[in-house]
């Protein structure tokens, strides 16, 4: 009598799984690179619009802010809103996109853990943050009276790397979230924009009036951008240690929280 076939084990992976992992990365990466004039080079020429009109605009207007040229003040400002949107557009379109084209399935079915999942989509969208915030970074500098300088690099990338992660995973959230790109719009134009224009892009909180000026203490992206231009300037608005520990613990906590859900397969699986 003959015995019926063993089924199909799923492959099993001892540690971590680092090919699989780098390989969802990659595909991350590609995936915006291959349309880098409109991934990379777009969000610069909008930087460089926005050092136009508010920095060319104004010509000599604009008094020296915590003691430095508007520019130089402005600069790390742009900067840093250019790691912000790029990082969150990253995950949150490719998640939307895979899960509208019936594409999930090419990387829930390949034996990766929700661990490996979250960390490629995490990554691949701080690599686009980072890249486009370098870019920028380089552009900006070569302008005349832009006077970029390093204070403290250790706040750069402190704070480079950690806002664009925590976009990362916001992203991440928004993507599992969303069904239609009318729901990533929604959380850009009424979350993600609010929030960077009035966290002290191109001035000082303390000059915008109440409620808005108390409740920018309690934005993130306030300590986010206020201690990324302490690396620029060496001055700092607000508490920088209160934005170390911020930042720290919202990569950490938004890290958990996109991995509990890829584990959960929420609205990923059907």
């Amino acid at each position: 009598m003959a015995t019926a076939p063993t089924p199909p084990q799923p492959r099993d992976y001892a540690g971590f799984n680092w090919t699989g992992f780098s390989t969802l990365y990659q595909k991350e990466v590609r995936r915006f690179l291959k349309v880098g004039m409109q991934t990379v080079m777009a969000p610069v020429v909008t930087s460089l619009l926005y050092m136009m009109v508010f920095v060319v605009a104004v010509r000599g207007a604009a008094p020296p802010i915590s003691g430095v040229p508007f520019a130089t003040f402005v600069a790390p400002g742009l900067i840093m809103m250019a790691i912000l949107s790029n990082a969150f557009a990253n995950s949150s379109s490719s998640l939307l996109q895979a899960k509208m084209m019936g594409l999930t399935s090419d990387f829930m079915t390949p034996p990766l853990s929700p661990l490996e999942q979250v960390m490629a989509f995490s990554l691949g969208a701080a690599t686009r943050g980072i890249l486009v915030g370098t870019v920028t970074a380089i552009v900006v500098a070569v302008l005349p009276k832009s006077h970029l300088s390093f204070a403290q690099p250790w706040a750069i990338v402190y704070f480079g790397v950690g806002a664009s992660l925590i976009l990362g995973f916001v992203g991440i959230l928004t993507g599992l979230w969303a069904e239609k790109f009318d729901h990533l719009a929604t959380i850009t134009n009424f979350l993600i924009m609010p929030m960077t224009f009035l966290s002290g892009t191109f001035y000082l909180v303390d000059r915008l009036p109440e409620p808005f000026r108390s409740a920018s203490h309690f934005n993130p992206f306030f300590y986010l951008i206020d201690g990324f231009r302490y690396g620029f300037i060496g001055h700092a608005d607000g508490n920088l240690t209160a934005g170390v520990i911020m930042t720290a613990v919202l990569v950490v906590g938004l890290a958990v929280t996109s991995w509990l859900l890829f584990r959960a397969g929420w609205r990923l699986k059907t």
